[in-house]
């Protein structure tokens, strides 16, 4: 059955033309967009395209903030009969932004006056730019840039010359395998690729979805990730639309921080029903929580401990576990608790809010307790952007804590080793799916789509095992696993995250152990921190004592973790690392360290490290106190 992204909307117009689609702030409050109004805008914009030369197949790319333009102006490229290249503004010109706009043949820009100094710098290098659409009003134009007003006036008037029948032919009678996007994947191994995703994938996608999560046209959410995201494209708008519910984008600042600030702000203000997140967007969520607390006093600050630790117990693991055998006694403390403390909480997230649903990196088990436990429940999802993205996840429906939680339906799922083979329930292996969800490739490059899609089966990379209890536990990526010299495998994900976690003064690490005789770290330090610790001691990092005793505190924060330390039990000793490097900087997005989803790209720091990694190795190195971590502490 013929199902694009074009269907899917014409289909919502029909269904609920006067419901609230799209809402903006742009001045001091949100104002509504109706279904049947941005119908009206996409028809203008899209005959607006086609005026300006746009033709079926050709490549748009669509750089800018979220907000309804972004949305119309997606909507708008498919009725032209355009494929989108939604572009991240985290991108920086000279070599990122510059790549995929080449690599994917780009032939028309649409971009926001933030974002349009980028495209300036490096316009020259586009040869195949025909048009550069400026969204916001500039003081000056430059040479092939045009107004976004401008292309809707060209829009009104080819569609008084031309029978609305002639225009919408190209949108209508697109087909399901049909290109709708190419999504760069900001990859943590190698160069980012082209993930070709087609209308059905999209629609797929959004009808395998809504089998985990129940929405109605009632339902509203603040999509507060990139809209490039594939997680906030499809659970975030498309999801919404085809029920008929409001998506409203996060006021626009100045500049990026400003737009990061309005985010409380504007969550309190439009009362979502749903958000989505990602790791380090919950840690930012639980910090100005905590800080919150402080703010008022010790006393409330203990309240609020005891508080969390009640509701942790009484929730267990989640789901079933809540409130079973002797926790059934808790439950008026619990209630009392949320009475008092966890409904102030609330509010700031507007009051309405049900429950956040987590994508991109895997999230911390001790966040999930705690966003549970305040009556914000966070569930984990997996999926990736070859997927469409959505795999799997946990919902009000069924949930369990550390699980990536229930696959959607319908889809295959099957767990393999090294050689390819299934594994039984229960069994570690790759996470390998078929579905109408799995991409059609890999933009101009047939050796990784053959590597990855094999008789329809996307080889995920990444590594995890199907519970007896039907769920799916999602541990890291496959290609980055720790081998020891025997061959024995282990996934340093979980690892990582527990010692930055528990380690006041670790600020990032990578485990590394590739069939070495024992396993080694990369770490950041948190050098406020050990400065502080070492004031104690009256001591600085200037000093040599100083800086030896620094690294001494790291290695018993490490040490933490192994036999005979108060987190012994969570990890094998031989996974821990028996010394590790002191780097002298983070791993950030600047330094290509840390891709646009946060999630450190490992190879590229195994790369740059390589000379530290192999030291490591050596009688010196072997002793975390040497020159190398001294030199980097200074």
């Amino acid at each position: 059955m013929k199902k694009t992204l074009v269907d899917l909307f014409e289909s919502s117009v029909k269904q609920f033309p006067d419901n609230p689609f799209l809402w903006e702030k742009l001045t001091d409050k949100f104002i509504p967009t109706s279904y049947k109004e941005v119908k009206e805008q996409v028809y203008t914009e899209g005959a607006g395209f086609v005026a300006l030369g746009v033709k079926k197949g050709d490549n748009m790319a669509l750089l800018s903030e979220g907000r309804n333009a972004w949305i119309i102006g997606e909507l708008a490229m498919f009725y032209a009969g355009a494929v989108n290249v939604p572009l991240s503004i985290k991108l920086e010109e000279a070599n990122d932004l510059l790549f995929r706009l080449q690599h994917a043949d780009v032939k028309y820009i649409l971009v926001s006056g933030n974002q349009l100094k980028k495209i300036r710098n490096i316009i020259d290098k586009l040869p195949l730019v025909k048009k550069v659409i400026v969204i916001d009003k500039q003081t000056d134009y430059q040479e092939k840039e045009i107004l976004l007003s401008e292309v809707l006036q060209m829009g009104k008037e080819y569609l008084t010359k031309h029978p609305l029948d002639e225009f919408l032919s190209t949108g209508k009678n697109l087909q399901n395998d049909d290109y709708a996007t190419i999504t760069y994947t900001s990859g943590t191994t190698a160069d980012p690729k082209g993930v070709i995703l087609t209308h059905r994938n999209y629609t797929a996608n959004v009808e395998q979805a809504l089998t985990c999560v129940d929405i109605d046209e009632t339902w509203r959410t603040l999509v507060i990730l990139p809209l490039d995201h594939c997680f906030a494209h499809v659970v975030g708008f498309y999801i919404f639309m085809s029920k008929g519910a409001s998506v409203a984008t996060v006021q626009v600042g100045r500049t990026g921080m400003e737009t990061l600030k309005n985010i409380p702000v504007n969550i309190k203000e439009f009362k979502p029903y749903l958000i989505l997140s990602v790791p380090a967007l919950a840690k930012n969520f639980r910090k100005s929580i905590e800080q919150g607390i402080r703010t008022q006093g010790k006393n409330v600050e203990r309240l609020f401990h005891l508080a969390l630790h009640t509701a942790y117990i009484y929730n267990g693991d989640g789901g079933e576990e809540k409130g079973r055998g002797f926790r059934i006694f808790l439950k008026p403390l619990v209630s009392l608790f949320d009475k008092i403390l966890f409904r102030k909480v609330r509010e700031n997230f507007g009051g309405e809010l049900k429950f956040f649903i987590g994508g991109g990196a895997l999230l911390d088990k001790d966040l999930q307790k705690f966003f549970y436990a305040i009556g914000l429940p966070m569930y984990q999802g997996y999926g990736l952007s070859e997927a469409t993205p959505v795999i799997s996840t946990n919902g009000p429906k069924r949930h369990t804590f550390g699980s990536s939680g229930i696959l959607v339906q319908p889809l295959e799922l099957k767990i393999c080793d090294m050689d390819g083979n299934e594994l039984p329930i229960g069994e570690k292996g790759e996470i390998i799916i078929r579905g109408e969800n799995v991409m059609a490739g890999y933009w101009k490059n047939p050796i990784a789509t053959t590597e990855t899609v094999r008789n329809g089966w996307l080889y995920t990379g990444d590594m995890g095992y199907m519970g007896k209890d039907g769920l799916l536990y999602v541990l890291g990526r496959f290609k980055s696993l720790l081998i020891g010299s025997d061959g024995e495998k282990y996934s340093p994900e979980g690892i990582e995250e527990a010692l930055v976690e528990h380690s006041s003064c670790i600020e990032q690490i990578i485990l590394y152990n590739n069939q070495n005789p024992y396993t080694v770290a990369l770490i950041v330090p948190n050098k406020e921190k050990l400065k502080n610790l070492l004031s104690h001691s009256h001591l600085d990092l200037s000093s040599d004592k100083g800086k030896e005793e620094a690294i001494r505190i790291l290695q018993t924060q490490i040490n933490r973790f192994r036999k005979g330390g108060d987190l012994s039990s969570l990890f094998p000793d031989r996974w821990l690392p028996t010394t590790f490097a002191v780097l002298p900087e983070s791993f950030t997005e600047q330094n290509g360290m840390v891709n646009s989803t946060m999630k450190i790209v490992r190879g590229k720091v195994e790369k740059a490290y390589a000379v530290r990694i192999e030291y490591l190795y050596t009688p010196e190195g072997k002793n975390p106190i040497n020159e190398e971590n001294k030199k980097a502490l200074g």
